[in-house]
């Protein structure tokens, strides 16, 4: 019996083990009960470069353990501040480690979509994955029939969550395709006697339909890597162990990326007209701004800015941007839906970013960069994320010189337009920029502009 036999025995008799709790019938109509997915795991796949799929993996059969400390949550937000697209949550029990409750929490606590990593046997399972915040699922075709991996999609589909169809040679490539697969991974390694040939994407990725995302999993470990399959057509790459035991999480992104742009995102702030979002919705920057400080000539109030949610694009992260806020009213916009995200702007310390973190709320912190010493001060903030700017709302650049010692990534903002934005983002590159005034036109915002600025880095 391989290990690959052997996993999909033990996932079989977990899966009878859990209908005996949970009755097949039940774990379906909970998992229906919920809101239809919109398949954010395979646009996640679909930016301007390649992707990166980033693993939390406590050990390995072939390795043994990889983490002996697992903080499977701060690994997560790791990932996620770095810019990886998505997350993938080992949740086999016996040879990798992994738990479901891994796979719940993590859910719940990033913004970016995650794949439950599992030997998926049964369609238990995928009904499982949704319960547990799950946006995709692993099907390997070495495991299962054509007609269960087609069967599987429909389930996938029936929830509005994706099927990453594992292959790893021509004939399952073909069965892939044949079941309807949107993407498809073919591992390096391989899962009888898992050796690593790094080559077997490049090979087979010609076999791979147009229109049909590609993903190259297992065994790359360097920026050559992801050169080799960015220039061969690969939409995205998993990586697990290479980052899993890298003590820098966000500085390994950053050598894998190889100095190329890393899925840069994009924040358009000061939105507060109708025709703002719809602009917005036809462009899909990863986030909007409103502007909640009074004083601001983009200030929005909270009834404008929920009626401006209610028609933004379910893709787009609506962020808050606030200056010494009172409290209560922050975590009344982020319960109510209004804003998913905290940016603040004002003189808040660490116990008003502690007090939104016991809220589970996102915060981004903004700092005015006028010497290398606010750097070091931004560097070390406990916000999820920083947003470095020369003022706020001032429209002018800083000097990016300030930012070469700087390891953690940040949102840039100050000075962006279409003209600025691809440099900043060749020399920097930072995980998102933020623009505002670059994108307007007497003061508002110009559908033009934006596209531009978008066009520009994409």
């Amino acid at each position: 019996m391989t290990i690959l036999d052997e996993l999909a025995a033990s996932a079989r008799r977990r899966v009878e083990e859990a209908k005996k709790i949970v009755p097949p019938d039940m774990i379906k109509a909970r998992a229906l009960s919920l809101p239809k997915g919109d398949f954010e795991f395979e646009k996640a796949l679909k930016g301007g470069d390649i992707s990166f799929i980033c693993e939390c993996k406590k050990a390995s059969p072939s390795k043994g353990i990889i983490a002996e400390d697992f903080p499977y949550l701060q690994i997560a937000k790791d990932y996620e501040k770095a810019g990886a697209a998505c997350i993938s949550v080992l949740t086999e029990p016996t040879r990798f480690l992994g738990s479901n409750d891994y796979l719940r929490e993590i859910a719940e606590n990033v913004l970016i979509p995650c794949i439950r990593k599992d030997f998926t046997v049964d369609e238990y399972m995928i009904y499982e994955a949704k319960i547990l915040g799950a946006e995709a699922v692993l099907l390997i075709c070495a495991i299962l029939s054509e007609q269960q991996i087609s069967d599987y999609i429909a389930v996938c589909d029936s929830l509005g969550i994706s099927a990453l169809v594992e292959a790893h040679d021509e004939n399952e490539i073909a069965v892939a395709v044949r079941a309807g697969a949107r993407i498809i991974g073919i591992n390096n390694r391989n899962l009888k006697d898992f050796s690593v040939d790094t080559g077997n994407s490049r090979r087979m990725i010609n076999l791979i339909p147009d229109g049909t995302l590609f993903v190259s999993e297992s065994g790359v470990k360097n920026a050559e890597d992801i050169r080799l399959l960015r220039e061969a057509g690969a939409d995205a790459v998993l990586i697990g162990e290479a980052l899993m035991r890298s003590p820098d999480k966000s500085a390994k992104l950053a050598e894998l990326r190889g100095g190329g742009i890393f899925n840069v995102k994009v924040k358009m702030c000061g939105l507060r007209r109708s025709i703002d979002i719809e602009y917005a919705n036809k462009l899909l920057p990863d986030y909007i701004g409103y502007v909640f400080a009074p004083k601001s000539k983009r200030y929005v109030s909270p009834e404008q800015a929920a009626e401006l949610t209610a028609n933004l694009d379910k893709r787009i992260v609506p962020v808050g941007v606030f200056v010494d806020e009172p409290i209560d009213n922050v975590i009344r916009l982020v319960k109510s839906g209004t804003i998913k995200i905290a940016q603040l702007h004002g003189n808040e310390n660490e116990g008003y970013i502690a007090q939104l973190h016991r809220d589970n709320i996102t915060v981004i912190k903004a700092f005015i960069i006028k010497g290398a010493e606010d750097a070091e001060q931004a560097e070390k903030s406990p916000a999820d994320h920083i947003l470095l700017d020369s003022g706020m709302g001032s429209g002018k650049p800083f000097d990016y010189a300030l930012l070469k010692n700087m390891k953690r990534p940040y949102f840039l903002a100050g000075g962006l337009d279409r003209e600025s934005a691809s440099d900043a983002v060749e020399i920097l590159h930072p995980y998102a920029l933020d623009v505002s005034s670059g994108i307007e036109t007497d003061g508002f915002k110009d559908f033009g502009k934006m596209k531009e600025f978008m066009d520009s880095i994409y």
